[in-house]
């Protein structure tokens, strides 16, 4: 599964953290501990979802995603910065809704940190990076790298999506009936009960 990477802050966890982390070390080696479904909004209103690859953590409440900015999501995402994220982790039968938005980097800090991701990608893992143009015709003769080595320079389309979250829902499946509760950052996280 990895090491959860975390900036130094001072800020403390918020209480779904540590849930969201037991959740995932549940899964074991699987790699859907760190797919997520992320949702946005299309141009024309209507609501477009895709799993991703989580990459760490820049702050307490703050995640990282990586996207081909070539993709129809990376405009989504500038028209409406505010998304929905869905993490579901079946062995521990929890199911983590996170709501936040894109967060901008200032130009330096954003391609720093573009650069560290880059690098610590695999060969394999860059690969896609490589390949035509996301959602167009499938092209037979294009080229599809298995591999990009790590002298690579890092292409344009490779984007960083760091978004803030500001409530998280959690659903656990287990028991009757089921248990749900909600954290909102604007009430300093506090811990509500729902029905499921």
């Amino acid at each position: 599964m990895g090491i959860e990477p975390m900036a130094v802050v001072s800020e403390p966890l918020p209480p779904w953290r540590p849930l969201l982390r037991g959740a995932r070390q549940r899964e074991g080696r699987s790699p859907a501990a760190r797919w997520l479904q992320l949702a946005t909004v299309a141009a024309d209103g209507t609501p477009r979802v895709r799993t991703l690859v989580f990459r760490g953590w820049a702050a307490p409440a703050t995640l990282e995603l990586l996207t081909d900015g070539r993709s129809d999501k990376s405009a989504q995402l500038q028209q409406q910065p505010a998304v929905e994220l869905c993490w579901l982790l079946p062995r521990s039968r929890s199911q983590f809704r996170l709501r936040g938005r894109l967060e901008p980097l200032p130009p330096e800090a954003l391609q720093r940190e573009r650069e560290r991701h880059w690098r610590q990608l695999s060969p394999a893992g860059r690969a896609l990076w490589g390949w035509p143009l996301p959602g167009a015709p499938l092209d037979r003769q294009a080229s599809w790298p298995a591999e990009l080595p790590d002298e690579t320079p890092m292409p344009a389309c490779f984007e960083l999506l760091r978004l803030a979250i500001s409530q998280v829902e959690l659903l656990e499946l287990i028991g009757s009936p089921h248990r749900r509760r909600r954290w909102q950052l604007d009430q300093q996280w506090r811990e509500l009960d729902l029905n499921p």
